[in-house]
């Protein structure tokens, strides 16, 4: 396509503009690529479908982000940087592991519902091999956080003990895919949602 052939002529390294302005749209741009990328892939996702949907040219977004690789992995770092901002609001409000991990699951719901989904962590294979080692590190890591929620709650009697590690892999899918069907469903609330994750997942884990 005309917009993916320019990625190979423009300059990776020019410097891009940093003013208050340009933070916001560089902003809109990563919330409106995050979204396509959910529901299309990467491989299907064009950067002139993402201008599109911000009624911009092409080469406005080629100014903010010089090809779609580019995009993608800072769509990654923001996801992951709200990822993390939830998890230590979580930690410094609930006294328990399960406390915790409510929290975590209002703020990730909330938040979702004012700036839109997060993008799913485990579909970077598209890019180079620093990209990819950068994005499977923090993931790494926030796992490992989100993951001592669960080890906490064991220890103090809010969650029934469990193999910690796939089901933090679970709740992560779960809530990786609520993104790309949820906004279907007619007058949906962030309340209504986390009511209905909790049914299904919290509940389930609370010691009786």
């Amino acid at each position: 396509m005309k917009g993916e052939a320019r990625e190979t002529a423009i300059d990776v390294a020019r410097p891009l503009s940093r003013s208050r302005k340009s933070g916001k749209k560089r902003d809109a741009i990563m919330a409106a690529a995050t979204q396509i990328l959910n529901a299309r892939t990467y491989a299907l996702a064009t950067m002139t479908e993402i201008a599109a949907a911000l009624d911009l040219r092409d080469a406005t977004l080629y100014y903010y982000f010089p090809s779609k690789q580019a995009l993608f992995f800072a769509c990654h770092c923001r996801s992951m940087d709200r990822f993390e901002s939830f998890l230590d609001l979580a930690d410094r409000e609930g006294r328990t592991g399960a406390a915790k991990l409510e929290r975590f699951l209002f703020h990730l719901i909330d938040d979702s519902a004012k700036n839109g989904p997060l993008l799913y962590f485990g579909d970077y294979y598209h890019l180079d091999a620093d990209h990819r080692d950068a994005i499977a590190g923090r993931a790494g890591r926030l796992t490992v956080m989100l993951e001592r929620f669960l080890k906490l709650g064991i220890e103090d009697g809010s969650v029934v003990p469990c193999e910690t590690r796939l089901v933090v892999q679970l709740l992560i899918g779960m809530l990786v895919w609520l993104a790309k069907w949820v906004p279907t469903i007619e007058d949906l609330t962030a309340d209504r949602l986390l009511a209905a994750i909790s049914a299904f997942s919290m509940h389930g884990l609370e010691n009786r």
